[in-house]
């Protein structure tokens, strides 16, 4: 007996629409299909409202049939083939709201589908209708009316959080109107979008008119003057189709993209952080999905490359943020072509001497760094003589005092500024252990352990009353005695040790000014 598996429809309806968090993927589903539907305009409004958003959707676009409407509502019924959307997933997002009404015109006849509380009924475990009215209309004047009531946006999500300038950048890097097919030469249509966000969300301006195409930065091949000559240098790589054979079949890439500096990209849209924008992206539809950034060799920084590298034979996970058939030949020879693309990108002469203008810029900014530190660092020495920054310096003193005074008889044989007994000294030809710091209150703050150490060397002692604080509360449950005068601490704990100090600075009879040498 063969039997056939079934589906739960509510449930797989509340799995694909719960894929959605954000209230700008609708735009993002919309936008795609109003391309599709070859409008010229589209319009989109977003309300703030008490339980979510209301979203209306307006085009000139053909519109749709029954048939269409159909495709609309259900799941997997999509009537694409290889674009975004074929799956059927894309417009099932909008049955979290409390009302879907689409008014579309086709072919002279008018229809009206009204779907009430999708979002209540699925959470119920009913499966939502719609309610389909068609009328005659004259010709003409075609086009499609979405109205979305109360969108829930996914937990966390404010609609008051979105700005004309935020839902700019998505729709340049997240959805078509960000589409670089324009530089392909194909039947590109262009296509007017204006966003209304209502008072209560950004009263900052009235609309956003946009297009949908992405434009890189104006070229600019040569080095600029001043600090960062490289900063603006940006060089456009044509668009290019390759077709490709792999096994099982072929496929075509379509790739196109530009290098530049900081101040290019600082020109081009971004939506989150900057540093996540740039790099080499795979695309369908010419909407950017997933970044490849490991096509760009390893000694370049992904971050200079702005690569749309689209196939329309990639395959998009629900809600579409990345690519799933990642196995599959066709991925494989995709990725392995884009890699070689970028690996000749690499090797351009002016791509070489962009790097080259950064390298030399960096070291000219170095040597000029350079140049202020030691000047700052000289007139230090010049006003204060030597002092000491670090563990490292007050050692360098203690050995500059031991060749004023040889009758110190000491020198530096060890040292690791990483032990808690950094250095090792030869004191009258016994070697001795140290614990150096640049004051002698450093030694306790540290809380370093006196067990194993015969010597405190220091620049100072540091604060006095500091230091009494440790001879009355005592240091790791023992007893400090401190013997300044004598030069040396007492240690009482299970044991009693003796520890010298030599306070450097006070070897130094004067601070040592050097000769100039230049």
């Amino acid at each position: 007996m063969k039997k056939s598996p079934k589906v739960n429809e509510v449930n797989e309806f509340l799995e694909i629409a719960s894929d959605f968090e954000d209230p700008l993927e609708v735009i993002r589903e919309s936008l795609s299909n109003s391309y599709d539907a070859d409008a010229t305009e589209v319009e989109i409004t977003i309300q703030n409202q008490p339980n979510g958003s209301d979203i209306i959707i307006e085009d000139d676009g053909d519109g749709m049939n029954e048939r269409d409407l159909e495709s609309f509502f259900d799941l997997g019924n999509s009537r694409k083939t290889d674009s975004i959307g074929y799956k059927g997933h894309g417009t099932k997002i909008f049955y979290k709201s409390d009302r879907i009404e689409v008014t579309t015109v086709h072919d002279g006849t008018s229809y009206r589908a009204v779907m009430d509380d999708p979002w209540e009924k699925l959470n119920r475990k009913e499966l939502p209708e719609y309610e389909l009215t068609k009328n005659s209309v004259r010709s003409g004047n075609p086009g499609t009316k979405i109205r979305i009531t109360n969108f829930r946006s996914g937990y966390g999500f404010d609609a008051e959080e979105l700005t004309y300038n935020k839902i700019h950048h998505y729709l340049k890097w997240k959805t078509i109107a960000g589409s670089t097919a324009h530089y392909l030469g194909e039947d590109m249509r262009e296509m007017e979008i204006a966003v209304t966000l209502d008072d209560a969300i950004d009263d900052t301006r009235a609309q956003l008119v946009t297009s949908n195409r992405l434009d890189f930065p104006a070229e600019q091949l040569e080095p600029s003057e001043g600090e960062y000559p490289a900063e603006r240098m940006c060089k456009h790589y044509p668009a290019k189709e390759i077709d490709i054979e792999y096994e099982g079949g072929e496929t075509t890439l379509q790739i196109v993209g530009m290098v530049g500096g900081k101040k290019t990209r600082n020109e081009l849209p971004t939506y989150g952080r900057h540093s996540a924008q740039f790099g080499i992206w795979f695309a369908k539809d010419h909407i950017k999905v997933e970044r490849l950034n490991e096509a760009v060799s390893h000694d370049n920084e992904f971050l200079h490359f702005f690569f749309v590298a689209n196939c329309q034979d990639i395959e998009l996970s629900a809600n579409r943020e990345n690519i799933r058939n990642k196995a599959s030949p066709v991925y494989q020879a995709v990725k392995e072509e884009v890699e070689y693309y970028l690996s000749k990108v690499t090797q351009d002469p002016w791509f070489k001497s962009y790097l080259e203008t950064r390298k030399q810029a960096d070291r000219q900014r170095r040597t000029a760094d350079q140049q202020s530190s030691l000047k700052d660092r000289r007139e230090r020495i010049e006003k204060m003589g030597f002092e000491p920054d670090n563990k490292a310096e007050v050692l360098l003193g203690l050995e500059r005092a031991a060749i004023e005074d040889q009758s110190l008889s000491l020198s530096v044989e060890d040292f690791d500024p990483n032990a808690d007994v950094h250095a090792i000294l030869r004191q009258n030809g016994r070697l001795r252990n140290a614990a150096v710091h640049q004051t002698l209150t450093g030694l306790f703050e540290e809380e370093v352990p006196l067990e194993n150490t015969d010597i405190a060397v220091c620049w100072t002692h540091g604060d006095p009353a500091e230091l009494k604080e440790y001879e009355r509360n005592g240091y790791f449950g023992g007893e400090v005695s401190l013997q300044l005068e004598e030069g040396g601490l007492q240690y009482h704990n299970d044991d009693s040790r003796y520890i010298e100090i030599i306070d450097v600075e006070s070897l130094l009879t004067s601070k040592a000014v050097p000769t100039a040498d230049d």
